[in-house]
């Protein structure tokens, strides 16, 4: 394993995206690079974002994107929701702390949000047991390749299911 890194977590800037560009391409799923540039800068400002990148000396190490879902139509902000979308690490700097700073960072984004929960997708093979070795707890949910976690920042006994379903 590596030294770990103290990397400096800091939101992401639309000058970050030179940086941020083959992280982003390598975590896949890009509709349409030229699209993907053009939405950059505005993510980087968006407010129900949380755009994070962690560096060190200058250098983009890894970031996390995670989204705000806005308040739920029946428990209003009660039951408020993000999601993690992605969390990379550049591959010379994984198994140094990069990914565990960010999400540390994401956390408190989420909790100085209000945010009752925080939920991700892991696939099995690099991203769950990376998330394990974090200490998170991978639900028993999933679909056909990743496995769920879920973070609940509020008190479990505060949820209300309706009276009738008997929960």
């Amino acid at each position: 394993m590596s030294p770990a890194v103290s990397p400096t977590i800091r939101p992401l800037s639309p000058a970050d995206f030179a940086q941020a560009r083959p992280m982003l391409l390598d975590m896949g799923f890009v509709d349409d690079e030229a699209a993907l540039a053009g939405r950059f800068p505005a993510f980087c400002t968006r407010p129900d974002w949380a755009l994070l990148g962690a560096f060190q000396g200058g250098q983009l190490l890894g970031y996390a994107a995670a989204h705000d879902t806005g308040p739920d139509l029946r428990s209003g902000h009660a039951h408020r929701t993000a999601k993690l979308h992605d969390l990379y690490t550049h591959p010379a700097a994984r198994r140094q702390g990069v990914g565990r700073a960010l999400m540390r960072e994401v956390e408190t984004w989420a909790r100085g949000r209000g945010l009752r929960y925080l939920y991700w997708y892991a696939n099995l093979h690099g991203a769950t047991p990376a998330y394990v070795g974090m200490g998170y707890t991978p639900g028993d949910e999933g679909q056909e390749g990743y496995r769920f976690f879920e973070l609940d920042f509020g008190v479990e006994n505060t949820r209300r299911p309706h009276p009738e379903r008997g929960q």
